[in-house]
C-alpha cells in the first residue's frame, strides 16, 4: 500500500518536471491542450498504478455539447483530479486557494483558467465567481464545483454552500448533480496513504435553473442535494434531510 503511494508520488514529481518546460512553451505560443492532455494522462496512469477501479453511470454524450455546472459530493483529495478526468467537454474546476500554492501545478491550473476561491473571504468568493462567469461567457467552459466547500470528515453528505448556485444562476446553465462513492475509503481527509479499491461516479439528470432566482436558492440547493443523496448508501447519506443543519 505504501509502496504504491510512493510510486504515484514519484510519478507526480516526474510529471511536474516534464510539465515545467511544456508549460513555458505553451505559455509562449498560447496553447492549452498539451497541459490538459498531460493532466488527464497522469490521472489515468495513477489509477492503474494504484489498482483503482472506476465505474461511471449516467454519463450522456450530449453533456459534451453544452455548458453545465457540475456539482459533486466531496470525500477525498482524489475527487478533483478523478472527476476532471471523467467529465466530458471543456470543463474547469473551482478549487480552494491552497491547492494553487503547489509549485508548477498551481501555475498550470491558473493558465488553464481553473479558479481559486478563498473560503474565508466573502469578497474573494464573489470575485472568483465573477471570474468563472466571465470565462463561461467568453470561453464556453463548464465548471466543476464542490458545494460542500470542503471534504467530509465522516463520509456523509454535508450542508451545501451557495456560491456554485449563484454561478449557475448567473450563467443560466443547468446543474448536473454527481454522486461520488468509494474515494473516502481509499483516501479520507487527513490521510496521505492511498489504498486499492473501487470508485463509482453517478451522473444525474441535469437540473435547469430557469424559474429560480436568488430568493428561491434554498429550494434549488435542496433539489440538487437530494439528487446527489439519492445514490448514496444509508451510511453515506446526510443526517438531516434539508440543506439547513439542525441546531444541536
Amino acid at each position: 500500500m505504501k509502496i504504491r503511494t510512493l510510486v504515484v508520488f514519484l510519478v507526480v514529481v516526474l510529471i511536474v518536471l516534464i510539465l515545467t518546460p511544456v508549460l513555458i512553451v505553451c505559455f509562449l505560443i498560447r496553447i492549452q491542450w498539451p497541459i490538459l492532455a498531460a493532466g488527464k494522462g497522469g490521472v489515468a496512469l495513477a489509477r492503474v498504478i494504484l489498482g483503482i477501479r472506476v465505474t461511471v453511470e449516467g454519463r450522456q454524450p450530449e453533456l459534451r455539447k453544452t455548458q453545465h455546472i457540475y456539482m459533486a459530493n466531496h470525500l477525498s483529495f482524489m475527487d478533483g483530479p478523478l472527476l476532471y478526468w471523467i467529465i466530458p467537454g471543456k470543463v474547469r474546476v473551482i478549487l480552494k486557494r491552497e491547492i494553487f500554492r503547489i509549485p508548477v501545478v498551481g501555475l498550470g491550473m491558473r493558465y488553464l483558467n481553473f479558479i481559486p476561491v478563498d473560503r474565508k473571504g466573502l469578497k474573494g468568493g464573489r470575485r472568483s465567481l465573477d471570474l468563472a462567469a466571465d470565462y463561461m461567457a467568453r470561453k464556453n467552459y463548464s465548471y466543476l464545483v464542490f458545494p460542500e466547500g470542503t471534504r467530509s470528515l465522516d463520509g456523509r453528505l454535508q450542508a451545501f454552500k451557495r456560491g456554485g448556485f449563484f454561478l449557475a444562476l448567473k450563467g443560466g446553465v443547468p446543474i448536473v448533480p454527481m454522486t461520488v462513492q468509494g474515494t473516502f475509503a481509499i483516501m479520507p481527509k487527513g490521510s496521505f496513504i492511498i489504498k486499492k479499491g473501487a470508485i463509482r461516479v453517478t451522473f444525474h439528470p441535469p437540473i435547469r435553473v430557469d424559474g429560480f432566482d436568488e430568493h428561491q436558492l434554498p429550494e434549488l440547493i435542496d433539489k440538487v442535494r437530494q439528487s446527489i443523496a439519492s445514490s448514496l448508501t444509508e451510511e453515506e447519506k446526510p443526517l438531516w434531510t434539508t440543506n439547513k443543519k439542525p441546531k444541536s
